[in-house]
């Protein structure tokens, strides 16, 4: 991944509906592909432990 390629999941749809990631220096930007212009920064290992959590269940969606 290159500082200026954003990249999207192959299971993603042609909706418009994803979630876009690139790497900018030590940092990873997020970006909704439909608002393209709100990008969350985070750290690697942030981002790495906020998937594991999501993953063990730790955090739920409500209503």
């Amino acid at each position: 991944m290159t500082d200026t390629e954003w990249q999207k999941s192959s299971f993603s749809g042609s909706g418009g509906d994803c979630v876009e990631v690139r790497a900018v220096g030590e940092a990873i930007e997020l970006r909704e592909s439909d608002d393209a212009h709100t990008i969350l920064r985070t750290t690697p290992t942030t981002l790495a432990t906020l998937v594991r959590a999501i993953k063990n269940g730790e955090y739920h969606h409500h209503a």
